[in-house]
C-alpha cells in the first residue's frame, strides 16, 4: 500500500469529528451503534452463583449509569443461574441488559444464550486451548481446523438468532489461540484475523446482531487492532458496531491514564459504540470514568475546518514508527520524550516549587535529589530563577525575559511563532518557538523560512475543539515536508478536576504519542496541582510506552472467575515492588487472560484455584500451586533470584 494513498482509504476522517456510523444492533431495550448515543458498561465481580450479591451489585452499577451488565457464566451452573439473578432485578424493577461472559465452555454459552440479552465469547478460548506451541499449518490442515470450529460454534449462532440474543465476539490480545499466532503471530492483525473467522461463520448464518471488540493491556496494539478490523470491514462492506476498552488497566491514576490513552484515541476519531473502563476497583467505580470520556463527543459538533492531508504523507494508522527528528540537546532523535512543568502561575520560582515536579533540595547537604518522575524543563515564563539549578534541568523563559537571564546556565528562551525571525537576539543552543494552525498554514510560508534552523523546538499548541486532530496534522504537514526539528505536545485545560485531567490529556495527547508523534508533553492546567500534572504527564508516556518512569502493573479488574482479592492483593505487591523502575508486573485474578495478557510482563502472579497462586516468568510457570498467603514473599524471591531486585533503601536519587 503506497503511504499517499492511506489518507484517501481511512473509513474515518483524520481532520474532522464525525461518528462513525454502525449498524444498529439490539439489546433488550438498550440498542447499540447506529444513530443511538455511546454506551457505557462494566462487569460484575460477586460469585455467579451468589445471587443476591450479584444483584445488589449489578443495581449500584446500573445507578452509577451502567447501561449493560456484563456477568461473567464460567460453567454450566452459573449461566443456569443468569435466570435467577435476571428474575430478581426484573423483580425490583431493573430492566437492563444482562451479557453472559463465556471462554472455555460452548455449552454454558449456548444455554445463557436462551436467558440474557447478550453473550460475549472469545474466539481465542471459546474452540481452542493456548499452550504456546508453534503449529506448522498448510492451507488444507489450517482450512480443517476453520471447519472444527465451525462445528463447534455454528449451534450458538443458531440459538442467538432464534432468541434474538446478541453476539459480542470479543478478541483479547492475551488470549490468541496457538492458530492464529502460528499463522499471523503475535500483533494486531492476528487479533483481527481471529475475530473475523467467527464473524464470517455468523454470516454464512445470515446472524448480524453482532458487536466486535479488539482489546489489549497495550494500549498501542488495542488501537491498531481495532483500526485494522475498521480497514478490513469496510473493505468486504461490513459495518458492526465496536466494543472498546484496554484490558487490566490497573487501579487509580495509572489505570485512569492508560485506558483513556487507548479508548480516548479512538473515540476522537468517532471510533466505538460503547465503551468498558477496566479498572482494579469496584465495577460502579468504572462508570464515571467512562461517562466523562464519553461526555466530551456526545454533543460534539463539526469543529472549525482543518486542512486536508496533502497528496503525499507517511502517515500510517495500522503501524507504529515514531517520527523522525534530529535532535537538540536532550530533545528529539533517540532521547525518550521531555516533560515540561508550568510554573509560570506562580508569584516566585524558589528551590522549594521545585519538589512538587521531582526536585528536593537538602540544605544541610546543599545537594539536589530527583525523583524517578522529575520534569526536564521548567516554564517560568515571566519570572525569575535566582538559585543554582539541578544540573539536569532547564528553565524556559519568555523570549524577552530571557533576555536578562540569557548567561545562566540551561536557559532557554520561547518565541511566538514569526518572533524567532524577526528577533535580533537567540539562543545559540536551543530555541523553543511556540506554532499552531494559523502560523503553519498563514498566508507566509513560516515552514519554509525556520525548516533549517538547526536550534529550532516546536511547541505545538491548539484552541481548536478537535484539538488533537488539528495537532496530527501539523505533524503529518512537517513529516510531508521533510522537517525534523523535535514538536513539544502542548495542551491547556481549565478544570480543577485531577481525574478529568487524566482523562482528557491522555486522550489528546496519547493519541498523538500511539502514533509516533511527539517528543515532550507540556500541560498547561493552573487550576490542578502542579504535582498531579506533573505525575499526568509521565504517566501518559508511560501509558503510551514512550517513557518508563516507574513499575507497571498489568492487572485486571476482577470479576466472578476472580479468585482472590485483586484489590488487596495488587495494593500489597505495589507497596513492595513499586520502586523496580521499569519492571512489568501482571496480577491476574484467573487463567483466562493471565499469561498470554502478560506475554510482554516480566512477572506473572495468577489466580489457579482457591488460595493458589502460580508464578511466571515471561509466559512460563516458574512455581505452581503455592499457598496466597506466602505468593507474594515468593514473587519477590522469584524477581531476586532473576537478578531484577534492587532494594528500596539501596535506591540512588542522586
Amino acid at each position: 500500500m503506497k503511504d499517499s494513498l492511506l489518507a484517501p482509504i481511512l473509513p474515518w476522517n483524520p481532520t474532522s469529528y464525525k461518528r462513525l456510523l454502525t449498524r444498529e444492533v439490539h439489546i433488550g431495550d438498550v440498542p447499540l451503534g447506529g444513530n443511538n448515543p455511546i454506551r457505557v458498561q462494566s462487569m460484575t465481580t460477586t460469585d455467579t452463583m451468589d445471587t443476591i450479591a450479584t444483584v445488589e451489585q449489578s443495581i449500584r452499577m446500573i445507578e452509577a449509569g451502567c447501561e449493560y451488565v456484563r456477568i461473567t457464566a464460567p460453567s454450566i451452573n452459573e449461566a443456569r443461574n443468569l435466570e435467577e439473578i435476571k428474575k430478581e432485578l426484573r423483580k425490583r424493577g431493573y430492566k437492563t441488559p444482562l451479557v453472559a461472559d463465556i471462554h472455555f465452555t460452548p455449552n454454558a454459552a449456548e444455554l445463557a444464550a436462551r436467558i440474557v440479552e447478550k453473550v460475549r465469547v472469545n474466539p481465542g478460548n471459546y474452540a481452542d486451548k493456548k499452550k504456546f506451541e508453534t503449529i506448522d499449518y498448510s492451507d488444507a490442515s489450517y482450512e480443517s481446523e476453520l471447519e472444527r470450529i465451525r462445528d463447534r460454534f455454528t449451534p450458538l449462532v443458531r440459538i442467538c438468532k432464534e432468541y434474538g440474543t446478541a453476539m459480542r465476539i470479543g478478541t483479547n490480545h492475551g488470549s490468541l489461540s496457538d492458530r492464529i499466532m502460528s499463522r499471523y503471530g503475535d500483533s494486531p492483525l492476528g487479533m483481527v484475523e481471529s475475530a473475523l473467522e467467527f464473524l464470517r461463520i455468523c454470516r454464512e448464518e445470515s446472524f448480524h446482531n453482532i458487536v466486535l471488540s479488539m482489546k489489549s493491556s497495550n494500549p498501542q496494539v488495542m488501537v491498531q487492532a481495532y483500526r485494522l478490523l475498521i480497514q478490513k470491514m469496510h473493505a468486504e462492506g461490513m459495518d458492526y458496531p465496536l466494543h472498546l476498552g484496554v484490558t487490566e488497566a490497573g487501579e487509580g491514576e495509572d489505570g485512569r491514564i492508560k485506558s483513556a490513552a487507548g479508548i480516548g484515541t479512538l473515540l476522537e476519531d468517532g471510533i466505538g459504540d460503547t465503551i468498558r473502563v477496566s479498572l482494579t476497583e469496584d465495577p460502579e467505580f468504572e462508570i464515571p470514568v467512562a461517562r466523562e470520556l464519553v461526555s466530551r463527543y456526545n454533543n460534539r459538533i463539526a469543529n472549525p475546518p482543518i486542512p486536508g492531508f496533502p497528496e503525499s504523507n507517511s502517515y500510517n494508522p495500522y503501524e507504529y514508527t515514531r517520527r523522525n527528528t534530529r535532535n537538540i540537546l536532550n530533545i528529539g532523535g533517540e532521547y525518550v520524550p521531555v516533560v515540561i512543568s508550568d510554573l509560570s502561575r506562580r508569584s516566585e520560582i524558589n528551590q522549594a516549587s521545585l519538589y512538587p515536579i521531582g526536585y528536593s533540595y537538602s540544605v544541610p547537604l546543599d545537594k539536589w535529589n530527583l525523583s524517578d518522575q522529575a520534569s526536564d524543563f521548567v516554564y517560568a515564563g515571566d519570572l525569575s530563577v535566582e538559585f543554582d539549578i539541578p544540573g539536569t534541568l532547564g528553565i524556559i523563559y519568555n523570549s524577552e525575559n530571557w533576555k536578562r537571564h540569557r548567561e545562566k546556565p540551561r536557559s532557554y528562551p520561547l518565541f511566538c511563532g514569526w518572533e524567532l525571525i524577526d528577533s535580533n537576539l537567540k539562543s545559540t543552543e536551543l530555541n523553543f518557538v511556540a506554532i499552531d494552525e494559523s502560523v503553519i498554514f498563514g498566508d507566509r510560508d513560516f515552514l519554509a523560512e525556520i525548516a533549517d534552523d538547526p536550534t529550532v523546538v516546536f511547541v505545538l499548541d491548539t484552541i481548536n475543539p478537535h484539538g488533537m486532530a488539528e495537532q496530527r496534522r501539523i505533524f503529518i504537514e512537517l513529516m510531508s515536508r521533510g522537517i525534523t526539528s523535535p514538536v513539544i505536545i502542548k495542551r491547556n485545560y481549565h478544570t480543577s478536576s485531577d481525574e478529568t485531567l487524566q482523562l482528557h490529556s491522555s486522550t489528546d495527547i496519547g493519541a498523538l504519542l500511539l502514533d509516533g508523534m511527539g517528543d515532550g508533553v507540556w500541560i498547561k492546567a493552573p487550576n490542578v496541582s502542579e504535582m498531579k500534572t506533573n505525575t499526568a504527564s509521565f504517566g501518559i508516556l508511560q501509558a503510551t510506552r514512550c517513557r518508563i518512569s516507574k513499575t507497571e502493573y498489568i492487572s485486571c479488574p476482577s470479576c466472578g472467575r476472580t479468585l482472590f482479592d485483586l484489590q488487596e492483593t495488587t495494593a500489597k505487591i505495589r507497596s513492595r515492588t513499586d520502586h523496580l523502575k521499569g519492571l512489568k508486573i501482571g496480577i491476574m485474578g484467573c487463567i483466562v487472560n493471565g499469561p498470554g495478557e502478560m506475554a510482554d510482563a516480566d512477572y506473572g502472579y495468577v489466580g489457579v484455584g482457591v488460595g493458589k497462586i502460580t508464578l511466571y516468568k515471561g509466559k512460563e510457570v516458574v512455581k505452581r500451586n503455592i499457598e496466597s498467603e506466602v505468593a507474594v514473599d515468593e514473587l519477590i524471591e522469584l524477581i531476586k533470584q532473576h537478578g531484577d531486585w534492587v532494594e528500596p533503601e539501596t535506591m540512588n536519587l542522586n
